[in-house]
């Protein structure tokens, strides 16, 4: 069964079971619904009912799931009304990267507060991660990993496994330190179980570690562990020292988000998700970017008012302007879509500009070949005039190879000069298209109809 059919059927029954008031159902089903299942759920219920389900679930870890599921608003509003020892129970179940993370999002005082009632242990590796910015590998690292002086043979590291790091969330992999704690090398578990039992770990470890910095970008972490393949990539400080490691499914969560910012950013609509803010909210973010594609439009307008002797006396050319148009901001939207999602992925990087850059304007070239063509044929059918369809012809290859030269070039520029390029992938480019597209279809009809 597909995944969102099954969150469908789950999120009608749980409906159902609540309007006839069924507890004992109620409890049953929801303590069997994974905790990143009822996080779908909870997103559809009113905040009462979210809380009467809450009460029913009885594993701690369950709730401790769910916790790490809600949105930034939906989180506060939800611990808002509950009680200080219940909600820093919770915390404690979890790994200590989420709470860090959770508690950031909280504000001042009642994070201050939670960091006070919880385990001295705990609350100190909380803090320690608070330190740093919540975009870097610092923020989002676990500090909870394996790591073993180097001269450890694999037998005590097998029984260290067994008897220390039972807990631990990455045990997949091994670190090898130094006597100052700083990063030597790495083993698999494969490797540590299939070598003599008296082999020290650095026989046998892997010495070149692909590892990262605790200032380091998460978006540039995730690019490494999706570049190498790998389940775990540590985090160093200044001086080499092992401090951290950032896991394959906060990666996950890293490329979703920025994916997600990246394409609100493109829309012109902020970096949240819509249903987080409120109307006054959403109105300011949109506010300017729209004003941009409104100040593009009265430039156009200017355009077109200074040819409007030309519109005159062939009014037929007014009838291609949308298409010339649209044609051109299509293709300029489709190249910094993949030159921004690119760049975001690692599979492009801003020394490739030129090589881009000319992939993408041949493309336009060729796609404007094509349509130009075509559109110049329907002009010449229905107009039965070889330099209006020539015209039309020629703006359609124009427009388009001049926006796919735009929508690549610009994203490049921005990355280059350290601007988000998703930034220039919105009504920025599709303003500038529309305005080179009519400029030029003016200056084309001018010089070929004579005008």
């Amino acid at each position: 069964m597909m995944e969102t059919d099954r969150n469908k059927i789950l999120i009608e029954s749980i409906k159902r079971l609540l309007r006839r008031g069924s507890t004992t159902h109620l409890r049953k089903l929801v303590n069997k619904t994974h905790g990143a299942d009822l996080s779908v759920l909870f997103r559809s219920l009113s905040l009462s009912n979210q809380h009467k389900l809450f009460g029913m679930i009885e594993d701690v870890e369950q709730k401790a799931t769910l916790f790490s599921e809600f949105d930034e608003v939906d989180f506060i509003n939800f611990i808002e009304n509950m009680e200080l020892d219940e909600v820093v129970e919770i915390l404690e179940h979890m790994p200590v990267d989420d709470v860090a993370d959770l508690i950031g999002r909280m504000p001042e005082e009642k994070s201050g507060k939670i960091l006070e009632k919880m385990k001295k242990e705990g609350s100190d590796e909380v803090e320690d991660l608070l330190r740093y910015e919540d975009d870097t590998a610092g923020g989002i690292m676990v500090p909870d990993f394996i790591a073993l002086k180097e001269d450890t043979t694999a037998k005590k590291a097998i029984e260290s496994l067994q008897k220390e790091y039972m807990d631990v969330e990455m045990p997949f992999y091994l670190y090898a330190v130094d006597e100052y704690d700083k990063l030597v090398g790495v083993s698999s578990l494969r490797e540590l179980v299939v070598v003599p039992p008296e082999t020290p770990l650095k026989d046998f470890m892997t010495t070149d570690v692909f590892a990262v910095r605790t200032d380091m970008d998460q978006e540039e972490v995730a690019k490494i562990v999706a570049r190498y393949d790998i389940l775990a990539v540590p985090v160093v400080d200044d001086t080499n020292r092992l401090v951290g490691i950032v896991t394959v499914d906060d990666v996950i969560d890293i490329f979703r988000k920025e994916a997600t910012e990246d394409i609100l950013k493109m829309a012109g609509v902020g970096e949240e998700f819509v249903e987080t803010q409120s109307i006054v909210r959403s109105t300011k973010i949109r506010l300017p970017w729209l004003l941009a594609s409104c100040m593009g439009g009265v430039v156009a307008f200017f355009i077109i008012n200074h040819f409007e002797q030309s519109l005159n006396k062939f009014i037929y050319l007014a009838a291609f302007i949308p298409v010339i148009m649209g044609m051109g901001g299509n293709v300029g939207t489709q190249s910094s879509t993949i030159v921004v999602r690119g760049l975001a992925t690692g599979r492009l990087h801003v020394r490739d500009i030129w090589s881009v850059v000319f992939k993408e304007f041949s493309v336009g070239l060729i796609l404007g070949l094509v349509y130009g063509a075509l559109i110049g044929i329907v002009a010449q059918a229905r107009y039965s005039m070889l330099f209006l369809a020539l015209t039309v012809g020629v703006s359609v290859v124009s427009s388009m190879t001049i926006a796919a030269l735009v929508g690549s070039m610009v994203p490049m520029i921005f990355a280059r000069i350290n601007v988000d390029p998703a930034v220039a992938a919105g009504p920025f480019v599709t303003t500038a298209i529309d305005i080179i597209s009519v400029f030029f279809y003016f200056q084309i009809a001018t010089t070929l109809l004579g005008i």
